[in-house]
């Protein structure tokens, strides 16, 4: 999966976690999902729409009421949500409200090597300065992501690599994105 559709899928809270319940097998229709994944109405209907747009998910033609509609994963979105459940599987439960933040996934999936700032920068285009930042520091703060200076350098500059459960997450995603 290239880099970009990644970070597509990401900007959404809830598309990740809606990839990796259809993968389970959980019925595609919108109230066992939203039981399934705990994400607010208006929110699963903006990550629904999303998925859709995108080309992840389609409406399952000649099932389900029109105002019920039952989704299904496209060919795409098979593979998508693969990567969905192998990240949901490696994390635990209270890491769930890290994982559908923006830019959490990006950046581990960046750190597949230690990296310094400018080559994340590079790897996600459109992240902003201070998104990058401050979810290095989130990251950081939750011990995914280890900081070291490297001082032989001048100026003296900052390496990231992913620890712990962030290191496992790093691999899952490295190993499925593609950058370029």
């Amino acid at each position: 999966m290239y880099i970009g559709l990644f970070v597509n899928i990401t900007s959404r809270a809830w598309a990740l976690p809606i990839l990796a319940h259809l993968h389970a097998g959980i019925p595609g229709r919108q109230a066992s999902l939203l039981a399934a994944t705990g994400a607010g109405r208006t929110a699963f209907v903006q990550s629904m729409d999303h998925l859709i747009t995108i080309g992840l998910v389609e409406r399952n033609p000649g099932h389900g009421h029109p105002l019920r509609p039952e989704f299904r994963l496209t060919q795409m979105g098979i593979s998508a949500a693969k990567l969905a459940s192998q990240i949901n599987r490696v994390s635990k439960e209270e890491d769930q409200g890290l994982l559908r933040r923006s830019w959490t996934l990006p950046v581990l999936a960046s750190l597949h090597t230690p990296r310094h700032f400018i080559e994340i920068k590079r790897d996600l285009a459109p992240i902003t300065d201070r998104a990058l930042s401050q979810s290095l520091k989130t990251l950081e703060a939750r011990n995914w992501v280890c900081r070291q200076i490297d001082e032989l350098t001048r100026p003296p500059r900052s390496r990231y690599s992913a620890v712990s459960t962030g290191s496992i997450i790093s691999e899952v995603t490295g190993s499925a994105v593609t950058f370029i």
